[in-house]
């Protein structure tokens, strides 16, 4: 019975000793929710909740509780800020729309208040991004905080602008069409054109130091809003486009910024172009679009005028061919030109004034046509301005019907002999003409050979330019605003262009873009240019499409696909349209190489001119036909991060419409001016 051991519970309040401790069986206790696995056994025990007293306690835990605490706090404290931004952000938006809508209805002093208005908002919106501005340099959302605080910027320094752009324009608030209180002497609504010209001829010195300061708040907007990079941003969001909108904004700054920098140096030798100092006298040029050339025109007829203070005067006009015949040829032609217009030139391979406008640099052009027209009897003049039928067509949409004395009326009406308008169907009647006056060499003033129409060409063109100035002139407050932005729009878009004789007067119209010149520029470009070599005013239906397939290897190499497509979707009418015979040059950036040219019947070596690389060819496009020219090309250059473009619009050509695919961007525009495109690669 001594060898039986001891069984004692466990938990007991016995003392042990040494031999229980040896020979005692511990039965173990059991209890609900605690259980081991092992051995065969099976033993439950006891949860240790000092286990989890000791872990709150630790320093650890309470460091670990103290920051998720601290972050809970932050995010909570950002979304009530965020949240204030997004309703200040929606207070700026909605102030910018009463102030567009106040823009629209050409109220200047609504324009005012809105402006007060938005600047208020602005200011609140600033004052709470602030808060949140450190984020700038936080991961992920870093950039979109930087973007943001940029376009604050640029919002304060464009509402300080529109502040400064107003207090210039109120003397001239009526006759940009802006309704103001009036108390200057512009304000009459009696008053016409012509007196709101004299008001700003003598105003113009007032405004000229004020350029500058203009200047300085563009470039302080522009220089905030190129850190805005829209290619950060998604297509869409929320079904609305977000990166166009963007870029759309982007390329809005960079173009009005451009616009107004290089309008200060036209702005100062304004005085001088429109004879304030002296009179000055000028060649007009019309050149017919509807019969494209490399200047914007077949030139048709002239016109001697002179400008004192601000009024124009027609003195002369007459027909080109009666100009041309007296000239006597003495510099060799282009080979396109003898070879596809033929007619005189195979009698004589020398150029015709008619023909001098061949390079597509307009500065180019009128530098060999005005020393060769001083052979011709005209000299003495200061300058020369092209313009085409689209300028005339755009100030009679302003206008209405124009009565010419013993011509009848003209107007933009379409005629449905020839689907365009009244006045380019009249005036394609009177230029409609083969071949040269021929004047006998025996009865001095005889005229042996005359082409149809040819008495009326020569007589419509005074008159009806004096018409048509009387009717500008004469023009009452309402239609004034009117008729500037037709004349502006019409200068933009190339279908007005200066040449002038003196430097500094021709440096600032090159500055400002109408001078037709092709431009130096250190990215990729592209000027596509047209000559209708006989093909009788095909160009009034013809159709142009541009796309630009752009492939950047990892080296950087870049290859272009360029495919030009043209269209006429007009019958043969013999007279109007009619197969047109086209030279088409293509300038891309010097020492471009040519891989493939495809389309044309005929077709140069590559060669270089005016800077740029040539590829030209000849084809022909026919009445409801298509024609489609395509050139692969390899640039001289290799891409970085960021691609840039310049497209170069032909003058007098209608707007084409563009495409560009470079990568997985794409853009499609119609080219109604000089264009600058930049992706990121």
């Amino acid at each position: 019975m001594s060898e039986i051991p001891k069984i004692k519970l466990e938990g007991s309040s016995e003392h042990k000793t040494k031999g229980d401790e040896q020979g005692a069986v511990v039965i173990p206790k059991i209890r609900p929710g605690e259980s081991e696995r092992g051995g065969g056994k099976v033993r439950l025990k006891r949860i240790n909740i000092k286990w989890a007293k000791k872990l709150f306690k630790s320093k650890k835990f309470k460091i670990a509780g103290l920051v998720i605490a601290v972050v809970l706090v932050v995010l909570a404290f950002l979304s009530f800020q965020f949240f204030r931004i997004y309703k200040k952000s929606l207070a700026v938006k909605s102030s910018v729309e009463s102030l567009v809508g106040a823009a629209k209805s050409q109220n200047l002093e609504e324009i005012k208040v809105e402006l007060e208005n938005t600047k208020t908002a602005v200011d609140r919106l600033h004052s709470t991004f602030r808060i949140v501005y450190w984020m700038r340099h936080a991961p992920l959302v870093g950039k979109y905080v930087d973007d943001a605080d940029h376009g604050i910027n640029a919002a304060k320094h464009g509402i300080s602008l529109g502040e400064t752009v107003i207090e210039i324009i109120e003397p001239y608030a009526d006759i940009i069409g802006f309704s103001a209180d009036k108390g200057d002497e512009a304000s009459s609504g009696q008053e016409t054109t012509q007196d709101r010209l004299d008001f700003i001829i003598a105003t113009i010195p007032e405004v000229i130091p004020r350029a500058d300061e203009v200047i300085e708040k563009v470039t302080e907007v522009r220089d905030e809003i190129k850190h805005i990079n829209p290619d950060h941003y998604p297509e869409e969001f929320a079904g609305r486009k977000i990166r166009e909108k963007i870029k759309q904004g982007v390329e809005m700054v960079d173009l009005g910024a451009e616009l107004i920098e290089n309008s200060k140096p036209l702005l100062e030798v304004s005085p001088s172009i429109l004879g304030v100092d002296s009179e000055k006298i000028y060649l007009v040029i019309f050149q017919n679009d509807k019969e494209l050339r490399p200047t914007g025109g077949f030139i048709t007829a002239y016109s001697i005028a002179k400008v004192n203070k601000g009024k124009f005067e027609p003195v002369t006009s007459s027909d080109i061919y009666n100009l041309d015949n007296k000239y006597t040829p003495s510099i060799p032609a282009s080979d396109p030109i003898v070879e596809y217009i033929k007619g005189p030139y195979l009698i004589d391979k020398n150029y015709r004034l008619r023909d001098m406008n061949w390079s597509p640099d307009f500065y180019e052009s009128m530098k060999l046509f005005s020393e060769e027209i001083k052979s011709a009897g005209i000299d003495e003049i200061d300058g020369i301005i092209a313009v085409d039928t689209q300028l005339l067509v755009n100030i009679l949409d302003v206008l209405g019907v124009v009565e010419v004395p013993g011509y009848g009326g003209y107007s933009t009406d379409i005629v449905e002999v020839c689907d365009c308008p009244q006045v380019v169907y009249e005036l394609e009647s009177f230029a409609d003409l083969e071949g040269p006056i021929v004047w006998s060499e025996n009865e001095p003033g005889k005229i042996v050979f005359a082409p149809p129409n040819y008495d009326n060409r020569k007589k419509i063109i005074g008159p009806m330019m004096n018409s048509i100035l009387a009717n500008a002139m004469g023009l009452t407050s309402d239609k004034v605003p009117a008729l500037f932005e037709a004349i502006f729009k019409s200068v933009i878009e190339k279908h007005v262009l200066l040449y002038m004789f003196d430097d500094d007067v021709q440096r600032a119209v090159e500055v400002f873009g109408i001078a037709g010149r092709l431009d130096e520029y250190d990215g990729d470009y592209l000027l596509v240019n047209d000559a209708n070599l006989g093909g009788r005013k095909s160009n009034l239906y013809v159709t142009q499409e541009v796309s630009q397939d752009i492939v950047v290897t990892r080296d950087g190499t870049v290859e272009k696909t360029l495919t030009i497509t043209y269209k006429n979707p007009m019958r043969h009418d013999g007279w109007l349209n009619s197969v047109l015979p086209n030279y088409v040059r293509v300038y891309v950036p010097e020492g471009s190489e040519l891989i493939d040219f495809q389309g044309v019947s005929e077709k140069e070596d590559p060669y270089t001119e005016l800077g740029k690389t040539v590829f030209a060819g000849f084809f022909e496009l026919r009445p409801l036909g298509v024609a489609k020219i395509t050139i692969q090309y390899k640039l001289p250059f290799k891409a970085d991060a960021d691609y840039k473009l310049l497209i170069q619009k032909q003058p007098g050509a209608d707007k084409p419409l563009h495409s560009i695919k470079i990568g997985k961007k794409e853009e499609e525009f119609y080219l109604r001016t000089d264009k600058e495109l930049k992706f990121s690669l």
